[in-house]
């Protein structure tokens, strides 16, 4: 083949690799961070294909859409000098875009590695070191999330805000078998204690309820019997009451018919005063010597018939 056919190919090829190295890919999600000669340009691209210097430029893509953090196996000894291991802890965060490029200058692509998978290790060990076993594993570890979010934001506002850490999980650490051994039976009789405990409450409560339930059965025939008695006392007096008015009922009534009948003798006594004059006592005398057959006489008739007033 001649050389003027190979010509073609061969520029071909170098558009090619000139396009391939030229045009790059930035993800959703991410944006693109530019370096010529070592220094960080100052600009940044959006998601798309975009355009660089082949050979001259380099691209990282920074996510800047939230993000987990998984960090692994961190040891951790308590302040009793128990060594715990959190399997686990995860942390939400997210770079915001406009805090992006000076965050990448400050710190790099892989800026996460100081400010959280370092970090953790850091602020664990500082929890363990001032807490006992049991506040670790137990007592405050339902805290542990919360502390640990607010002591990464903490750092992060004063040094790193492009930063923004949404959350972090915390799993359960790890517990030597000896000790996880000793929890175990403790747990055991403090369950056995709790339902021993329950049982006795639940049987004061009971018998506090019978208890209450008497006294109050008391109270209530008590109420009963107040009530009857004084609903007897209530209908008693009433019964005074009425035979009381009823007794002067007949007192007045008897007044009254000893009022008419003294009324009717004084009338009567004085219709016979009125009537019984010495004239009318005369002339009975003269009919009732009428009706006699014989007359006696001590004085002449005249004294008798016709007797003065001395």
């Amino acid at each position: 083949m001649a050389i003027d056919d190979k010509l073609p190919i061969a520029f071909g090829v170098v558009c090619i690799l000139i396009v391939a190295t030229t045009v790059h890919e930035i993800d959703e999600g991410y944006i693109g961070v530019y370096w010529r000669g070592g220094a960080l340009l100052n600009s940044i691209s959006n998601p798309g294909y975009q355009l660089k210097l082949p050979g001259i430029t380099s691209v990282e893509q920074v996510q800047i859409s939230l993000q987990t953090d998984k960090v692994l196996n961190i040891p951790c000894g308590t302040s009793s000098g128990v060594l715990l291991y959190f399997a686990r802890i995860e942390v939400v965060n997210r770079l915001k875009k406009e805090y992006a490029l000076e965050t990448v200058r400050q710190y790099g692509v892989h800026y996460d590695k100081l400010w959280i998978f370092d970090k953790i290790h850091h602020e664990i060990n500082q929890f363990c070191s001032s807490h006992t076993l049991r506040e670790v594993a137990i007592e405050m570890f339902d805290q542990l999330d919360e502390t640990l979010t607010a002591k990464l934001q903490e750092d992060c506002y004063k040094y790193a805000p492009g930063i923004e850490i949404i959350s972090a999980r915390v799993t359960k650490p790890s517990i030597p078998a000896s000790i996880q051994r000793n929890y175990d039976s403790m747990e055991e009789a403090k369950a056995k204690l709790l339902v021993t405990t329950k049982h006795l409450n639940v049987v004061a409560k009971r018998a506090e309820t019978e208890q209450l339930r008497a006294e109050v059965g008391a109270r209530q025939v008590a109420d009963v019997s107040r009530v009857t008695m004084e609903t007897k006392l209530i209908e008693q007096r009433a019964q005074q009451e009425i035979d009381r008015i009823q007794d002067e009922i007949n007192i007045a009534r008897q007044r009254a018919f000893a009022d008419a009948d003294n009324y009717t003798k004084k009338r009567l006594a004085e219709a016979n005063r009125l009537r019984f004059s010495d004239q009318y006592k005369r002339y009975e005398t003269y009919l009732s010597y009428q009706n006699c057959s014989k007359l006696y006489f001590e004085e002449t008739i005249e004294q008798i018939m016709f007797p003065t007033d001395d």
